[in-house]
């Protein structure tokens, strides 16, 4: 029964909280309950606080009692990636080199917004150094594993959110997406991960590796993805990058199905290998739409490599990240962040400015892509998950992680909302995700595609 509970949607629970019929405390005890029993083996989390989550809990409890909940979410368990402040709880950022004796007296805009609507927090998701690559381990914590084979990755930088998502150790999880880093992890994982369109969500302090970073939501369904993205695009005043607050109610917009619409359908994007079993299980995807109703197309939006000039902005950033932090502290970090963020601080900067203007004509690109087509459809991933501890698969003859996934940084480039929905496993059981893609601020119309195609071919968490 426990694990019933753990693995309920956020829209399961809070319907139940409102019949009576199962409290706040139930649902947090049972997902304590799962990282208590789990987590040692598949090391999703970097700090637990379940006093504080019991607190919360039944704080939430005596509201829905009296019938006065303070929010979307009050009493739903959820979780916060180890790159997001926190008020009260270190945040490290994956990292050693991170003092973690500082005041910590300050909430981001996606905690404040949790918070505001009553989730529960339990603790800290882990994370590469910096959020820096597309796996999870870093010197602080270890290797984090794959919920389907633990010999596996799950992915990154959100690795620890999206294993905790699968496993039922809560039901809302907060990510952070600059090259893949939310949708990366949901594909190999099995979990639905939404990038939306840049600035929709408020984000303080801003990324070191500025506008290609987004903070959006992690979940088992798409309509707690909506749910969430609700809650979290409220406004804040810290973002001075953040778009106007549309007062949309995303999980009120799901409704309507893919009928009539125009979708492209593209097998690879600059001419990427994809292997056998991932291709076949995104394209029986695409053919669902079709059956949807959905005007479905073979089309490619003709972008070019741009794996080199993504990764003169990643470097520059990663240069950015670090460039406060001394020698000796230096020699405590990830070694391919030190490299990278060495590579980064040498970088020129008419090589970046041209990396720039290359990434303003991919999204002209796109945006002129968008005024034929609804959505597009990609893998998220050319690949399941590989071997837990690399950052490239093996005899991949790839250098970094940008070298195996080349269908989530360009959507990062042109600041579009994309998500990962899980579309089938592999012969070796592992997940395999597909992406949707819409225009610049089309973030409903992702979600109700997305929502479509789960309805039509729902997805099973992994059994453990």
């Amino acid at each position: 029964m426990s694990r019933e509970i753990a693995l309920m949607t956020a829209t399961e629970l809070v319907a139940r909280y409102r019949s009576g019929s199962l409290s706040p405390v139930e649902a947090t005890k049972a997902a304590l309950e799962r990282i208590a029993t789990l987590d040692g083996r598949y090391n999703a989390f970097r700090l637990v606080d379940g006093e504080a989550a019991m607190a919360a809990a039944r704080a939430s409890e005596t509201r829905w009692r009296r019938a006065t909940p303070c929010g979307l979410v009050d009493g739903v368990p959820a979780t916060v990636k180890d790159l997001i402040l926190t008020k009260g709880w270190s945040t490290l950022r994956g990292s050693k080199a991170v003092d973690p004796n500082q005041p910590w007296n300050e909430d981001a805009p996606s905690v404040a917004r949790l918070k505001e609507h009553g989730a529960v927090l339990l603790g800290k998701t882990t994370t590469p150094e910096f959020g820096w690559k597309g796996v999870t381990d870093s010197p602080l914590t270890g290797i984090t594993r794959n919920p389907w084979n633990p010999e596996k990755t799950p992915g990154g930088s959100s690795g620890g959110a999206a294993v905790a998502a699968a496993l039922g150790m809560g039901a809302l999880h907060i990510g952070t997406d600059g090259g893949g880093s939310i949708r990366i992890p949901a594909a190999f994982s099995g979990i639905v991960g939404f990038k939306q369109t840049y600035g929709r969500v408020p984000a303080y302090p801003l990324s070191p590796f500025g506008t290609l970073a987004h903070v959006g939501p992690m979940t088992r369904s798409v309509a707690d993805a909506a749910l969430m993205l609700t809650v979290m695009a409220e406004p804040d005043w810290r973002d001075w990058y953040a778009l106007p607050a549309d007062g949309m109610r995303y999980h009120d917009l799901l409704a309507g199905g893919v009928k009539g619409l125009r979708i492209a359908y593209a097998p690879t994007l600059a001419g990427a290998p994809v292997e056998p079993e991932v291709a076949a299980a995104v394209a029986r995807a695409a053919g669902v739409f079709d059956e949807l109703g959905a005007v479905v197309e073979e089309c490619d939006p003709g972008l070019p490599p741009c794996g080199a000039a993504f990764a003169i902005h990643w470097f520059a950033g990663a240069a950015n990240a670090s460039r406060a932090i001394g020698p000796e502290s230096r020699a405590l970090m990830d070694p391919g962040l030190v490299e990278i963020a060495r590579q980064g601080a040498e970088i020129r900067i008419m090589d970046y400015l041209a990396a720039v203007k290359e990434r303003e004509a991919i999204g002209q690109r796109m945006n002129a892509f968008h005024r034929k087509w609804d959505l597009l459809l990609t893998p998220t991933m050319p690949l399941a998950a590989f071997e837990a501890g690399q950052e490239v698969p093996t005899m991949s003859g790839g250098e970094r992680w940008v070298d195996w996934t080349p269908f989530t940084y360009p959507f990062n480039f042109t600041r579009q909302p994309a998500i990962s929905v899980p579309c089938g496993l592999t012969a070796a059981g592992l997940p395999v995700g597909l992406q949707i893609v819409g225009a610049l601020n089309a973030d409903a119309l992702v979600l109700r595609a997305a929502h479509a195609f789960e309805m039509a071919r729902p997805f099973a968490m992994p059994a453990v």
